[in-house]
């Protein structure tokens, strides 16, 4: 392939839902600095941003969240599908199985073309996947799905779903925080994914489930996954420096959860993930996970090699740590990114509605003047 490939450098549409600076590690949504957001608002707040343009007033953030917990119950049918799936089914391949199968009981789904129907798709699809992510979670492991409650905002839903017990504010504070920073991020693969769909005149539940089977790849949306399974193996905060010198001062692998496409200075998310983790580790007790990560980084930024290539810890890296601490399977990091991202993919899709065919153009690196040879003579 001739160029960088990846299309990368390559402008394929304007958006107003967020700002991505790496260059000097920024990132808004739609006019807001996350760093604002996080320390500010909740995900409902978020949603409304994204989706609407602006934050919404006190009546009207009250009216998103109810009507995202009122949308949020699975039908019946669907709760029995998942019962059905094989319990060792990877979580990411059930999401995108389920939202598939949403569309059969969604009465809008063939309604193509209309921003303001689209608009009750987004809120109905932000609780029903979260509602989703909590019930494989207790499926997988014998137990019987817990409904939504109307009362909870989505990320205490999520938590109380979980295990059916009244949510602790912190872990609910740290799961909203983790879905402010993940909602949206510029044109990444899983948005440009579901944006091509959308470019075809195809319907909303299939633009978010090409998204997601975008983000279920590792180097998109499964690297917390992999970052934390990095700690895993490194297991003590002592075997940090033999580990880094083994696999990578002197090995072939990569830290997982450093370096990003986009950021060329700190992922602004990571820094608030930091300290979330931190807390969230002394708050614990359990202080190893966070140290690993910690001491694992700052390994990273005094080698040289990191240095001249402007690799820092990415939003994956302490993300890791903040689910681990809250009690989540590694494997279901990347469908509590689904959640999050949600919110984003369904403000691209909208504002894709009603655009061009998403068409690049390929060079052709084959060969030429081959002349046909009969089956026989080959």
């Amino acid at each position: 392939m001739s160029g960088k490939g990846g299309l990368e450098g390559v402008v394929v549409a304007d958006i107003s839902s967020s700002l991505v600076d790496g260059e000097n590690g920024r990132l808004i949504y739609a006019g807001y600095e996350i760093e604002d957001l996080a320390a500010n608002s909740t995900f409902e707040e978020v949603c409304h941003l994204l989706w609407y343009g602006r934050l919404p007033k006190a009546d009207e953030l009250e009216l998103l969240r109810s009507r995202i917990a009122h949308d949020a119950k699975l039908p019946d049918e669907i709760i029995a599908m998942m019962k059905a799936l094989p319990k060792q089914a990877e979580p990411m391949a059930v999401l995108r199985t389920v939202v598939s199968a949403l569309a059969h009981y969604d009465p809008d789904a063939e309604i193509l073309g209309n921003k303001a129907v689209a608009m009750h798709k987004a809120i109905r699809l932000t609780g029903q996947i979260t509602t989703a992510c909590a019930a494989w979670d207790r499926i997988r492991k014998g137990h019987e799905p817990i409904a939504p409650r109307q009362d909870l905002a989505l990320s205490a839903n999520f938590v109380y779903m979980l295990s059916g017990e009244e949510p602790k504010k912190e872990t609910v504070d740290a799961v909203d925080v983790y879905m402010i920073l993940l909602a949206e991020h510029g044109m990444n693969a899983s948005t440009f994914t579901a944006r091509v769909v959308t470019g075809t005149g195809s319907d909303f539940h299939s633009a978010i489930v090409g998204a997601i089977g975008a983000l279920k790849g590792p180097a998109h949306g499964g690297a917390n996954a992999e970052a934390m399974r990095q700690f895993v193996e490194i297991g003590e905060v002592e075997n940090v420096e033999p580990w880094f010198t083994k696999n990578i001062k002197n090995g072939e692998r990569r830290i997982m959860g450093i370096g990003h496409r986009i950021y060329k200075a700190l992922d602004p998310r990571a820094q608030i993930l930091r300290d979330k983790a931190k807390a969230m580790a002394e708050a614990s007790g359990n202080m190893k996970w966070f140290l690993i990560a910690d001491n694992l980084a700052q390994l990273a930024r005094a080698d040289q090699y990191f240095i001249e290539r402007k690799l820092y810890p990415n939003v994956d890296y302490y993300s890791a740590i903040v689910l681990y601490t809250i009690g989540l399977d590694i494997d279901m990091f990347t469908p509590l990114f689904a959640m999050s991202r949600i919110a984003g993919w369904s403000a691209n899709v909208i504002e894709q509605m009603g655009g061009r065919l998403i068409r690049p153009d390929a060079n052709y690196v084959g060969p030429m003047g081959l002349k046909w040879v009969p089956i026989n003579e080959r």
